[in-house]
């Protein structure tokens, strides 16, 4: 299985307060995010697939920050972009947009691994540069 780094995005049409796990209740603005993260274990880029299934509601276990986030009802996860190389730190603070603090980054030294902005074509656009931009 192929492994690396992958970009979600994700739409949350309403304005909603989230309880992150260890992070607390955190208020998500309606709009457009980004998260990325890492697929470098033995099953690769399958960790996109079971962040699909908590987005679906197909599975309830919430492992990381993000699962709270695509377990709520009203978040829609829109595409996954992979690149495979192990690149998440780079890519994360390449994608444009409002970091959203702590998130998604308690084992690396980053602002964020989940960003912010109301507008989906301009996020998209960054976070495809940002994975073109370290595919090598």
């Amino acid at each position: 299985m192929a492994s690396g780094t992958y970009t979600l995005l994700i739409e949350l049409p309403t304005p909603t307060t989230i309880e992150v796990g260890a992070l607390g209740d955190r208020a998500f603005s309606p709009g457009w995010y980004a998260y990325t993260g890492s697929a470098l274990g033995p099953g690769g880029f399958a960790r996109v697939d079971r962040h699909r299934e908590v987005a679906t509601g197909e599975r309830d276990v919430r492992h990381w920050h993000i699962d709270y986030l695509l377990g709520h009802p009203a978040t829609v996860l829109d595409r996954a972009v992979t690149t495979p190389v192990d690149a998440e730190c780079a890519i994360a603070r390449a994608v444009p947009g409002e970091r959203i603090p702590d998130f998604g980054a308690s084992d690396c030294d980053c602002e964020s691994h989940l960003v912010f902005h109301e507008d989906r074509d301009v996020l998209s656009a960054g976070i495809e540069a940002a994975h073109r931009e370290h595919e090598c």
